[in-house]
């Protein structure tokens, strides 16, 4: 795509969507980064019907260790991996506890160092919660940036430099949210609803659907 298309492609999607958020629910920094962690290899949706009764009575670090590890289980059984994850966000709430004050970091590099947290993980956190300019590349974005060329990458971190090096700067603060969502409903994997597409006109994609 040329920086023009590009440009294109943003305004539209800004335009039917002018404020996207994650579909997440969370009410706080620290319940965001417990639903991130959970969502590896989950749905947004099932993270969802998981953690609303576990928030409502979690919200903090150190009520989360007060929880227990046997307690976190019982409210994200039905998660997948929810063995590992359990220990992951209770070993991570106890070095938020005794390193950071119960308090969620505000760096990439701090984030990176808790439990089960990943650079995309840590993205996501840092867009959502603290409005920096981060590029969680997840499956969809991946796809998208691929097909339509706007940041294309062999891996995602190659994904996330282009995103940065191609995006015009007016669109990087909602880039990965409207990227997810587009790869979510509308450029999905197996069959695209081109037809449905915001940027039909604009997409090289070759194997368009009809």
């Amino acid at each position: 795509m040329t920086k023009d298309h590009i440009f294109e492609f943003f305004r539209r999607l800004a335009e039917n969507n002018p404020s996207p958020e994650t579909e997440l629910e969370y009410g706080n920094p620290y319940q965001l980064l417990v639903a991130v962690t959970l969502s590896a290899q989950a749905t947004d949706v099932g993270v969802n019907k998981a953690t609303r009764a576990l928030f409502a009575k979690v919200e903090t670090p150190q009520q989360m260790l007060d929880l227990g590890e046997d307690g976190l289980k019982d409210h994200i059984k039905t998660i997948g991996l929810f063995n590992s994850k359990a220990k992951n966000v209770i070993a991570m709430a106890r070095l938020l506890v005794d390193e950071h004050g119960g308090e969620v970091p505000q760096t990439r590099e701090e984030l990176v160092t808790l439990p089960g947290v990943g650079r995309k993980t840590a993205n996501v956190v840092l867009n959502c919660a603290f409005g920096q300019e981060t590029f969680a590349v997840d499956t969809h974005i991946f796809r998208v940036g691929n097909r339509t060329g706007i940041c294309p990458g062999k891996d995602v971190v190659a994904v996330e430099r282009a995103i940065e090096d191609n995006i015009p700067v007016d669109f990087q603060q909602h880039a990965h949210h409207w990227l997810i969502l587009h790869g979510r409903y509308i450029c999905v994997a197996r069959k695209p609803k081109c037809k449905a597409c915001l940027i039909n006109d604009l997409c090289p994609f070759e194997e368009k659907t009809t």
